[in-house]
């Protein structure tokens, strides 16, 4: 795979090994992972930075370096790195803050095995008894004719660079969001361009939510209902929209709750049902609507997801069953609607507040880290 920032992964490695780039790069199927997972280099801040798979590599690979065994070959004998001593790095590292455990545990190693099929070396290592990790060694040694190279510190020079241009790309990305926020006069079109551009289905799947989410909340913020327990006792409340986690956390969580009606939304960027189905049961059928990241009609939605159902269960009624749980199909068209209904009640502002806000928390950007 080639894409921009390929260029400067070349540049690492003729820096260490000058004439041998291009021959490393194609034996190297560590290099060619990390390669993939870096291709959102250069996309700015909407792209997906994989930065747990590559932070679970590079804190691994990391320890093999400081412990000292590039010189003294003597890996096979180390008694492993301490899972928490990694995950406490991984979260130390830039945008990590609030990594999880998967990418150490299975992820990265599932996905590296869903890339080379035929290759049966893991990356990483584990001792599910004593929690000891290790960074798998054959994978940093890499055969060029007689001789090995080691890309212990390769690796590590690669990430620290993707690092530094997914910080600078969300630095930009901020500083676009101030820029627009300080000229925002209401219903100024620069910031409603920007914010439609971020309606889009290309666009990362955890800032899509956030998008979402600052829209809805919007929205709903200005709609009120009556409720009691007797008539005589009705009071007026209006609906507030509250953000339940981590975007994209594959946590099990349901991403919004709405209150006082308890309604739960969930934003996905896949037509599988059996995501859908999922998400259904784990709440004990209760009613969902899904944020669909699609600009397909939500009654061709809805059918894509029967079809593919009645395909698996071939049993008509259970199908029926789970489609009657999906409450309402919110796809990007529809948001584009409700964002115009906010943009026309002179809230657009509110909006761009609430990605700012959102945006920070979930890449975990912190100004006074940055200008230190």
């Amino acid at each position: 795979m080639e894409h921009t920032f390929t260029t400067k992964i070349r540049e690492i490695l003729a820096k260490y090994f000058m004439g041998a780039t291009e021959d490393l790069l194609d034996k190297s199927l560590l290099l060619q992972y990390i390669n993939i997972k870096t291709k959102s280099a250069q996309r700015g801040s909407k792209s997906r930075s994989s930065f747990a798979n590559l932070y679970a590599i590079y804190v691994l690979v990391e320890d093999y370096i400081e412990k000292g065994y590039v010189e003294n070959g003597k890996y096979s004998e180390y008694e492993g790195a301490s899972f928490n001593v990694l995950l406490e790095r991984m979260r130390e590292l830039p945008f990590g803050t609030k990594l999880q455990n998967h990418a150490l545990n299975h992820r990265m190693n599932q996905e590296f095995r869903k890339y080379f099929p035929d290759c049966e070396l893991s990356p990483i290592i584990r001792n599910l008894q004593t929690k000891k990790y290790w960074i798998n060694e054959n994978l940093l040694k890499v055969k060029r004719g007689r001789k090995k190279f080691n890309i212990a510190a390769v690796i590590i020079e690669i990430i620290d660079e993707y690092i530094k241009v997914k910080t600078e790309s969300f630095k930009r990305f901020i500083e676009q969001c101030k820029q627009l926020e300080s000229i925002d006069k209401g219903n100024n079109e620069k910031v409603n361009d920007f914010i439609l551009s971020l309606l889009a289905p290309n666009v990362d799947a955890r800032l899509f939510e956030i998008v979402s989410y600052a829209i809805l909340k919007n929205y709903y913020k200005d709609k009120k209902i009556y409720w009691g327990f007797t008539r005589e006792e009705l009071k007026e409340e209006v609906l507030t929209l509250y953000k339940t986690g981590r975007t994209n956390a594959n946590d099990g969580g349901i991403d919004f709750v709405m209150k006082p009606l308890g309604r739960f939304f969930q934003v996905t960027e896949t037509l599988d049902f059996k995501k859908y189905f999922l998400d259904i049961e784990k709440i004990e059928r209760y009613p969902i609507t899904f944020v669909v990241k699609s600009e397909d009609k939500t009654d061709s939605l809805r059918r894509q997801l029967y079809d593919g159902a009645i395909k698996t269960y071939c049993v008509s009624a259970i199908v029926k069953r789970y489609m009657e749980c999906i409450e309402e199909l919110i796809n990007i068209p529809r948001l584009k609607e409700i964002f115009s209904a906010v943009k026309n009640r002179g809230d657009v502002s509110a909006v761009l507040d609430e990605i700012i806000l959102q945006s920070k928390v979930e890449f975990n950007f912190d100004e006074n880290e940055e200008e230190t």
